[in-house]
């Protein structure tokens, strides 16, 4: 398998914490991408040009972290990060939407905040945050019942505080979801979120 590949993409990142935690690692290559210089082979497999890609190894293309996700899952000799059919699957799945959803959110405010001056919009970067924030503030609530449990909600939780920490370092968000950061302080230490960390700087 081959992976198409950004450092710094949260979503990426989703998909190289599943790889470790599902022990299929060693089975992918990794080829970085330059999104400012896309290589042809990302839209070739890809038409939408984006980050991750997984081309399996019959060479159907696989895209959006959390289909490639799943896909991995199936491969595992023992698929645990989405549970069968019931409370427990809902549960991980409507987690993962909800780390997604601030991800979409954390992502397009950045976006927007990286126009130029005069064509950005103050009022839907400020749109994005109250709606980054009311995630937050859910998890929080959420927080009590995370248990040991690794599935993918528990994975997507933790790739999204982790991009919150590296690309709005300015806005603390420990001090308002105290339970929150406990469990994601322990989460952080697993050797799939360290060895996945982002290197400082860059897009």
């Amino acid at each position: 398998m081959q992976l198409l590949y950004t450092q710094r993409s949260p979503y990426v990142r989703k998909v190289r914490v599943c790889l470790i935690e599902l022990g299929l690692h060693d089975r992918v290559t990794f080829n970085l991408m330059d999104l400012e210089h896309p290589a042809p082979e990302l839209a070739a497999n890809n038409p939408l040009g984006k980050v991750p890609t997984l081309i399996a190894d019959d060479g159907q293309a696989i895209f959006e972290s959390s289909l490639i996700c799943e896909y991995l899952d199936g491969l595992a000799a023992q698929p645990t990060l989405f549970p069968p059919l019931g409370p427990a699957r809902w549960t991980a799945l409507r987690r993962q939407a909800l780390a997604d959803g601030i991800l979409d959110a954390l992502t397009t405010r950045r976006h927007e905040a990286r126009r130029p001056e005069g064509e950005r919009s103050a009022s839907a970067m400020q749109k994005q945050k109250v709606k980054s924030d009311r995630g937050i503030a859910a998890l929080e609530n959420e927080a009590p019942h995370f248990g040991d449990a690794v599935t993918i909600g528990e994975i997507a939780i933790a790739c999204c505080l982790g991009y919150l920490d590296f690309r709005f370092p300015g806005e603390p968000w420990r001090p308002g979801a105290p339970r929150l950061a406990q469990w994601y302080g322990g989460f952080a230490k697993r050797r799939s979120m360290v060895e996945t960390t982002p290197p400082p700087g860059g897009h």
